[in-house]
């Protein structure tokens, strides 16, 4: 069928259709007020309401404004004809671009599913959240509740459940998370200068301790601990032994605890400063929302400087076990790696290889094959299987 073109349609048709838009008669029609949305500022009905805190780091001097702002909101609630404090939620040094530690907003938010909180109020965007993601995640969800619940934020001076609010929260909370971003750039940029001029973070560790200027100077007690670690490890001992052997001395980890773990006795055991080396930037923070640290496999610039302290642990002996650590992983106790062949099957006189064993030629391989095998085989060409976890299996 043609469809008609708009000067086609017939007059009495269009007609019709601004006879009906012309509307009825108001008379005959009865209207039902809705409840007028509350106004903020002059609403005095009963409320429920939390208050949330946040400080960005542990730092003294920081400690002011976290009881200033708790104090502060109290007395707020107190004036506020109709409010009742339904509790403090404070986080005291963590960072706002990540939920990642922040214990006291999770229970916050929980509370408001579980009926607890109808207001919250907070000094900021920026001291709610500083994720654009989670502070309008966070603001839609508790809005959608029933009945909805807002966040008055003071210094900007407007709260979430007005319609008009969603716009401020974006251009604000997007001013936010962009603050975050502009201090971690500047954070690593400050890292990099100080690394380079060889000015290293050095963090606690068994051994060790940091004088007045901050250098690293040896804790005999603790250099005991971390010479019998090296040395168990050396003599055969696994790291679940000689965590075994540690907690029934009742020697004390860094944290001064009596039990130990097989991972942080191998902590102990990878660590470069035990041998006077030190290694800046081991790990790096792809993404400053969530903290994340992943291993610098080459990501970032690493600085090595040797002999920066007292050494505990001769170099020899920590390169020793830092070969036996690698080994293990493939099975090995010994500080070089065993040439294993298969000696049954049809993978009878093949050789296991590592990709990361480079101290062999062909005619150790030869030889070992040779001595599984019932006779000597001349080396026909050299040929390849894959094993799924890397291992290379080649017979000669």
């Amino acid at each position: 069928m043609k469809s008609l073109k708009k000067q086609d349609y017939p007059p009495v048709q269009k007609e019709k259709i601004r006879s009906r838009y012309q509307g009825v008669d108001l008379d005959t029609l009865d209207i039902i007020p809705a409840i007028p949305a509350e106004n903020f500022y002059e609403d005095k009905s009963e409320k429920r309401v939390a208050v949330y805190v946040r400080v960005s780091t542990d730092d003294p001097r920081q400690t002011s404004s976290y009881e200033l702002q708790k104090n502060h909101y109290q007395d707020v609630i107190y004036r506020h004809p109709g409010w009742n404090l339904a509790g403090i939620y404070a986080d005291e040094g963590i960072s706002g671009t990540s939920l990642l530690h922040r214990d006291a907003f999770v229970q916050m938010i929980e509370d408001c599913h579980h009926g607890k909180i109808d207001l919250i109020i907070t000094k900021s965007v920026s001291r709610f959240a500083r994720n654009i993601l989670d502070c309008i995640g966070y603001v839609r969800k508790l809005a959608s509740l029933s009945p909805p619940i807002g966040i008055f934020f003071e210094t900007e001076n407007f709260c979430t459940l007005d319609s008009k609010s969603e716009m401020n929260l974006a251009f604000i909370s997007t001013l936010a998370q962009e603050e975050s971003h502009n201090k971690s750039e500047i954070m690593n940029a400050s890292i990099e200068m100080r690394f380079r001029r060889g000015i290293f973070l050095t963090p606690p560790l068994l051994g060790y301790d940091q004088n007045e200027e901050g250098n690293l100077v040896v804790n005999q007690e603790e250099a005991i601990t971390v010479r019998l670690i090296f040395f168990m490890y050396l003599y055969g001992y696994t790291c679940r032994e000689i965590a075994d052997k540690l907690t029934e001395l009742g020697r004390k980890t860094k944290q001064d605890r009596c039990v130990w773990s097989s991972s942080t006795v191998l902590s102990q055991l990878q660590n470069e400063r035990h041998c006077g080396d030190i290694l800046a930037r081991k790990t790096w923070t792809p993404n400053y929302l969530d903290h994340k640290s992943k291993k610098n496999k080459k990501d970032r610039n690493q600085y090595l400087q040797k002999n920066h302290h007292p050494a505990i642990i001769s170099r020899d002996d920590f390169i020793a076990v830092q070969h036996l650590i690698q080994n293990a992983k493939y099975g090995n106790k010994d500080i070089l790696p065993r040439l294993q062949v298969i000696t049954s099957g049809i993978l009878k006189g093949f050789v296991i290889i590592h990709p990361s064993w480079s101290g062999f030629l062909a005619k150790d391989y030869l030889s070992a094959g040779e001595n599984i095998c019932e006779k000597s085989i001349p080396p026909p060409e050299k040929t390849y299987e894959t094993e799924p976890e890397g291992l290379f299996f080649q017979k000669f």
